[in-house]
């Protein structure tokens, strides 16, 4: 097709057409093959062709596809619901079922607002949130977004009654001098300083990404900081809103990455991985205290969408669920998750321009830098992410790069996250693929050959 009448994200460039996908490859309609190292932007976490879910949106499109959930449920909506709240943390009593990430974030938002109205505290009207952080594209999610360069365009629309705090980013704020913990401690302090400064009586919710995502480059927070973050926000009535929208369902080695910070939050959002890229499906996981509250008061939300809870979409929800149970692809994570972690390290530890490896489960970043001794960045002119990323196609090798990591505009990285059924040996070609497209960027780059093999060490 030499012309497109779709409004594709970049107006000048043809795309490849994808015919087809296996396991984790894709091909497209020239015969290239492509190993899908991030599931697109982390959601295909079961690879591309995987006969239960397939199967499972088939027999349900022969049943009913679609009926607005203002007026009856359906079958796989109910069951979805009933699997992540037998397997959410204590607390967590209702879910509801949107189209996506960003509607999920929405919702939270939105329901929180709800809560303290419900409660008699319409006061409460701030949301605190992260620099560096990501949480959808629509205005409200972009809204809490911390990331600049993503907001600088709509910065005139976006909602004025938010408040941002630094993220927790050990690479670039640890003082060299402080523990992990005790940085922790100090980074999640911020929010209380923030709260207190607009008034404790006047925010509504705090939202953060267990593991920051496409932002960041997969920073998990240092041990400690989202105990605190839950002591803080109890302590000031705030709901703690956790986006899990691409580190949940799996993707750090348990099915909600909170799991592993021994704090609940009040509202959880998951998305990308709920049903694998299969349909387009996000959920709200809300606490019983915020369904009560309702329930005594106006008894109804005050928010919806057309294609809440549909029918296909929850039937690939639950196929997805139960494959990730079934098949054991939790432990699977965990144990690639190491075997590319460790093969990181072995081939890029010691990288002059390789500043820092970081992540959990199978969701890995490398943050590029052009000093490795004073974590300078790459000029953003240069846009290494952007040529990383068509290198790395050239290669063979979809991969997520991103701009911004340092500041929101300064720094690139490279975000990894095969699909959970993987196995070793993608694995270790994901390894060799990246090497190969980095070698190539940074010889354009840069003038000269660059090593892509150093000794094992950081």
């Amino acid at each position: 097709m030499s012309t497109s009448d779709v409004l594709h994200r970049q107006l000048d460039r043809r795309l490849p057409t994808v015919v087809s996908g296996s396991g984790p490859y894709l091909v497209d309609d020239e015969g290239r093959r492509y190993l899908d190292a991030s599931g697109g932007a982390a959601v295909s976490c079961l690879g591309h062709d995987h006969p239960r879910v397939v199967e499972a949106i088939a027999r349900q499109a022969s049943r009913v596809a679609f009926a607005h959930t203002s007026m009856l449920t359906n079958a796989p909506m109910e069951e979805l619901a009933h699997r992540l709240i037998d397997a959410a943390p204590p607390g967590i009593a209702r879910v509801a079922f949107l189209s996506g990430g960003s509607e999920a974030v929405e919702a939270a938002l939105k329901l929180a607002r709800q809560y303290f109205m419900e409660i008699g505290q319409p006061e409460r009207r701030y949301v605190i949130a992260r620099h560096q952080s990501y949480h959808g594209n629509t205005l409200g999610a972009l809204s809490v977004s911390g990331h600049a360069a993503r907001r600088a365009f709509y910065a005139p629309f976006l909602a004025q009654n938010v408040a941002h705090i630094p993220p927790c980013y050990a690479y670039r704020h640890q003082a060299p001098d402080e523990t992990p913990e005790a940085y922790g401690l100090r980074a999640a302090d911020a929010l209380e300083a923030k709260i207190l400064e607009l008034g404790a009586g006047t925010v509504a919710a705090f939202i953060a990404e267990p593991i920051v995502g496409a932002t960041l480059g997969a920073v998990p927070a240092v041990p400690g900081y989202f105990r605190r973050v839950r002591e803080i926000c109890d302590r000031h009535g705030v709901l703690f809103i956790a986006d899990e929208v691409m580190c949940g369902m799996g993707r750090s080695g348990t099915l909600f990455a909170m799991e592993q910070e021994g704090a609940v939050p009040d509202l959880i959002t998951v998305a990308k991985g709920l049903a694998a890229g299969y349909q387009p499906l996000g959920a709200l996981l809300v606490g019983q205290r915020i369904v009560e509250a309702i329930a005594a008061g106006s008894g109804a939300l005050a928010h919806g969408h057309t294609y809440m809870g549909h029918a296909i979409a929850c039937a690939a929800g639950v196929a997805v669920f139960d494959a990730i149970r079934e098949e054991g692809l939790l432990h699977n994570v965990r144990r690639l998750g190491g075997l590319l972690e460790d093969g990181l390290r072995a081939r890029f530890g010691q990288h002059p321009h390789v500043g820092d490896i970081r992540g959990r489960g199978l969701l890995w970043a490398l943050e590029l830098v052009e000093s490795r001794d004073d974590k300078r960045p790459f000029p953003r002119a240069a846009r290494l992410h952007a040529a990383f990323k068509e290198t790395a196609m050239r290669h063979g090798l979809i991969c997520y790069p991103s701009g911004g990591t340092a500041d929101g505009l300064e720094g690139d990285h490279v975000l990894l996250a095969p699909p959970y059924n993987a196995e070793p040996a993608h694995i270790e070609e994901i390894v060799e693929l990246v090497g190969k497209a980095l070698s190539t960027v940074l010889s354009a780059q840069l003038g000269s050959d660059e090593p892509t093999t150093e000794a094992s060490g950081a």
